[in-house]
Parts: C-alpha cells; sequence; structure tokens
C-alpha cells in the first residue's frame, strides 16, 4: 500500500516540478542567416564531396576555323531546304490539316483542344516526336 501511495504521488507530483526550455533553430547556412564563420566550413565540404573535375581542355572547341565552317555552312543548306520543301507542300498558307510524306518521315497534322498537333514518325526508326503549338 505505501509502494502504491509512492508511485501515486511521484506520477502526479513530478511533472508539476519540471522545468523545461524553448527550443530555438539556428541555421548553419549563412545564406539563411546562420553564422559567417560556418561558410569556409561548408564550402570546404562540399568542395570534399565534389566529384567533378574542371577540365580546361575539354571546355574548348577543338574543331580547327574549316571545320566550324563547314559545319555551319551545312546547316544553312539544311536549312534552306527543309523551307523550300515546307513551302512546296504547304504553300503561303502555312500548316493545314492532314497527313504528309517527306521520304522516311511520316507528318500528321490535327486540331486538338491544346492546340495544332504535329506528330512526326520517322518510319526507318521508328523515333516519334511531337509538336503542340498552344491556341
Amino acid at each position: 500500500m505505501r509502494l502504491l501511495i509512492i508511485t501515486l504521488f511521484l506520477v502526479v507530483a513530478l511533472p508539476k516540478n519540471s522545468v523545461g526550455q524553448d527550443l530555438v533553430y539556428t541555421p548553419k547556412n549563412p545564406a539563411f542567416g546562420g553564422d559567417t564563420f560556418n561558410y569556409q566550413w561548408l564550402l570546404s565540404a562540399a568542395e570534399a564531396q565534389n566529384k567533378l573535375t574542371d577540365d580546361k581542355d575539354a571546355s574548348r572547341d577543338q574543331r580547327s576555323d574549316v571545320e566550324r565552317f563547314t559545319e555551319n555552312l551545312n546547316n544553312q543548306l539544311l536549312n534552306r531546304i527543309s523551307r523550300t520543301l515546307f513551302n512546296e507542300q504547304f504553300g503561303e498558307n502555312g500548316l493545314t490539316e492532314g497527313t504528309f510524306n517527306f521520304g522516311t518521315l511520316f507528318v500528321e497534322i490535327f486540331p486538338s483542344g491544346e492546340g495544332l498537333v504535329i506528330n512526326i514518325l520517322d518510319t526507318s526508326t521508328g523515333d516519334q516526336s511531337q509538336v503542340i503549338i498552344p491556341n
């Protein structure tokens, strides 16, 4: 009986006498209000974990002027050819609904709730692409 009374007293009386304190969050990162002295520690920890290396030679363009000129010329010619094909197929009115074939490319154009949908299928490889022109 005496043990029961002591246990009951401890359960009832101790929580009233306990003391606590407010928890305060202090950020570590100086960008979010933390101590500015943490900057060097955070930077060195991030650099130690970084597995990427700066390769100065890989970022430079290794092609010669002749190679760059040839690639630029090819891009301009292909652009001109595609513009000519586009004008021959669609005329001055632009895109019209329907299905069209350009060699191995199968192009389907139709309107939808999202806008004008253009499905492009390369029949030789099976690659597909979809372009949606919003209303």
